[in-house]
């Protein structure tokens, strides 16, 4: 099942709503990468094998750059409720396997 990781752009709502539905999930602070890049953002999801969620369009260009990665959820928080973004990433979660994620970027 995937694991999420969840940069410091995301409400903190969502990994409450995540975890309370029993998804692995880590953020920017539990990692201590509160001053950390996006690409330290991205290296740390990969090497734990998580997918990377966040609404910052830096992670787009890092993935057209070819940096590798575990797969990367991007939302609009102006589209998406943080109750939205837990029912899409728990479905996520429930339907997809990690190696189905690696390398993808998906918008939900």
């Amino acid at each position: 099942m995937i694991r999420f990781h969840l940069d410091e752009h995301v409400d903190p709502a969502v990994a409450v709503g995540l975890r309370q539905r029993g998804i692995d999930v880590t953020t920017t602070s539990d990692a201590g990468l509160e001053r950390g890049s996006d690409a330290a953002q991205l290296a740390f999801a990969l090497a734990e094998n998580r997918v990377l969620i966040s609404n910052d369009k830096d992670f787009l260009r890092l993935h057209a750059s070819g940096m590798q990665h575990s797969g990367i959820v991007c939302y609009s928080p102006s589209r998406r409720s943080a109750g939205d973004l837990v029912r899409w990433l728990a479905l996520m979660h429930e339907c997809l396997a990690p190696a189905d994620m690696a390398g993808r970027v998906e918008f939900i």
